[in-house]
């Protein structure tokens, strides 16, 4: 049995981990701990096989005054969370970085495509904690502690927050949306999961680029979730000019439309972890987000 460790009790995606894992009782088993205090600092990690860290602050601010706390928590805390699993005697040690490693989307009307030659490049503070927090724990790894990066692409899926929900919003309350095309690396939290339980099976070391079996285009996605909840949406071409306009003055614009993928190559693994396709990965964040609305109306 693997024994795993989640640090960051509460977090969308250690609790999809968890529940993914414990579908197989008599293989895992699992706990979680949390971090926002020093309490951790004394538990004991020498009973896990495998620590999967995912406590840290996401890009939800640039503020600068905000600068030094997302170094204490992205960088400084997963160094020192791994120095304690290594000292326990944990064998594996499996980091939840991000692509925006690489910077963030291209402008709008222009690809980027990451490869295995693209160099990290990252465009702020929150990219730059996760980078030298990929470093740092690198510097760790020897024979007897093996550490897994993964530089996850966008994440979606029931109940995380991600640009995914903003576009199911639209796409249930408007019918028309700009049809301007680019190029998206998504991941599916079910596809996350499974891939994260395949590394701790198979005890992998190095740096990972999971992502789904199909790129994605934000207009698509907007009429792909209409088409799901029965609704009308028209892709109206023509406005492009618009938006790159006002990418100059709204970084977001360029964040919505811009590309930001992964070559598929970078992605392969030797098992299958992609379990659901985008299109019923669709189907089943919607579908479930209105059993979860009537539960609330009742």
């Amino acid at each position: 049995m693997k024994r795993v460790l989640i640090t960051g009790a509460g977090s969308c995606v250690g609790m999809c981990i968890e529940k993914w894992l414990i579908k197989w009782p008599e293989k895992y088993s699992v706990d979680s701990l949390d971090m926002r205090d020093d309490a951790w600092k004394s538990f004991d990690f020498s009973k896990y096989d495998t620590v999967y860290h995912v406590a840290g602050i996401a890009h939800v601010t640039l503020d600068p005054s905000m600068e030094s706390l997302f170094y204490k928590v992205n960088r400084d805390l997963t160094i020192e969370t791994a120095k304690k699993a290594k000292k326990s005697g944990v064998n594996q040690f499996i980091f939840m970085s991000s692509g925006i490693v690489y910077g963030d989307s291209s402008h709008i009307g222009e690809q980027f495509i990451i490869t295995k030659d693209t160099k990290p490049n990252p465009a702020n503070f929150y990219g730059m904690s996760k980078l030298q927090a990929e470093e740092g724990i690198k510097k760790l790894e020897d024979e007897c502690f093996k550490v897994a990066i993964i530089r996850a692409p966008a994440l979606y899926g029931l109940g995380m927050k991600s640009h995914y929900n903003n576009l199911s919003s639209f796409a249930r309350k408007f019918p028309i949306f700009p049809n301007i095309k680019n190029t998206r690396s998504m991941l599916y939290n079910k596809n996350l999961a499974e891939f994260v339980r395949l590394l701790i099976e198979n005890e992998e070391t190095g740096t990972f680029w999971p992502q789904n079996a199909e790129y994605t285009c934000t207009a698509q996605i907007i009429k792909d979730i209409a088409v799901v909840n029965k609704k009308n949406m028209l892709l109206m071409s023509g406005f492009g000019w618009i938006f790159r306009i006002a990418a100059k003055f709204l970084p977001a614009v360029d964040k919505a439309f811009g590309s930001f993928a992964y070559d598929m190559k970078l992605s392969e693994y030797k098992e299958n972890y992609r379990i659901v396709s985008y299109t019923d990965s669709i189907k089943e964040i919607e579908k479930e987000s209105d059993s979860l609305l009537v539960e609330k109306l009742m």
